[in-house]
């Protein structure tokens, strides 16, 4: 971790230096900014592994900050909130936030988050090859879609689909089981790495971003139970 760099955008002065210095004792280097569009800039100049965004920033908000980041990369994102919102947590999300941590928060969480974040990211290949129909090695088609399980690509009706690790590592835990109603208690665990339980908000989110890029057919809500993979 000694190497990792975590750009952190916050405008609160005492939040920001204490956060910066609990990171870097942890090992973490840390670009600390207070405002969005320094933010953006050390963004592009720093190319940081990982990205912390306060939701509430002066000049260029989180989560316009968060969409502009997204545009240019898939480096993961968490949001930082002081309010539990649903909207907060929700347009975050939907900006291509990977997760989000409500303030006040405790240092040794939101390092165990951003190590959670960064695990799945270096491993984005996710879970084990298996379901929907074999096309060659490392592909399932499932109808119009193709999953490359070893180039970590997507393509639906021949068109490169472009997916952040996150939602790669989703629709891999559906390619694995399709037809199988996976929880969404079981999607935090294998996706982002929950080993206590989280906000299932985060999971909703993410199905959604994920039916967007590969039809609004192709994932089933089943009602009280969770989610699954049309074969």
């Amino acid at each position: 971790m000694a190497e990792t760099h975590v750009l952190f955008v916050e405008d609160d002065d005492v939040i920001r230096e204490a956060t910066q210095l609990a990171l870097e004792r942890d090992g973490f280097r840390v670009t600390a900014v207070p405002d969005g569009l320094s933010g953006l800039e050390a963004f592009r100049t720093n190319q940081p592994d990982i990205a912390l965004l306060d939701v509430m920033l002066p000049g260029l908000d989180g989560v316009s900050l968060c969409r502009r980041i997204r545009d240019e990369s898939t480096v993961p994102v968490i949001m930082l909130s002081a309010r539990a919102d649903s909207i907060d947590v929700v347009l975050g999300l939907e900006a291509g936030a990977d997760d989000y941590v409500t303030k006040p928060f405790d240092g040794a969480v939101l390092v165990a988050r951003i190590r959670a974040v960064l695990r799945r990211f270096g491993h984005a290949g996710g879970g084990s090859a298996g379901g929907g129909e074999p096309t060659e090695r490392g592909i399932l088609a499932f109808g119009d879609i193709e999953v490359d399980t070893e180039g970590m690509e997507v393509h639906r009706g021949g068109e490169h689909v472009a997916l952040t690790p996150t939602e790669m590592r989703l629709l891999l835990e559906f390619s694995t089981a399709p037809g199988t109603v996976l929880s969404r208690d079981k999607l935090l665990e294998r996706v982002w790495d929950y080993g206590w339980g989280g906000d299932t908000r985060v999971v909703d989110v993410h199905v959604q971003r994920l039916r967007t890029k590969i039809g609004q057919d192709r994932i089933e809500t089943v009602r009280g139970f969770g989610y699954k993979l049309k074969a």
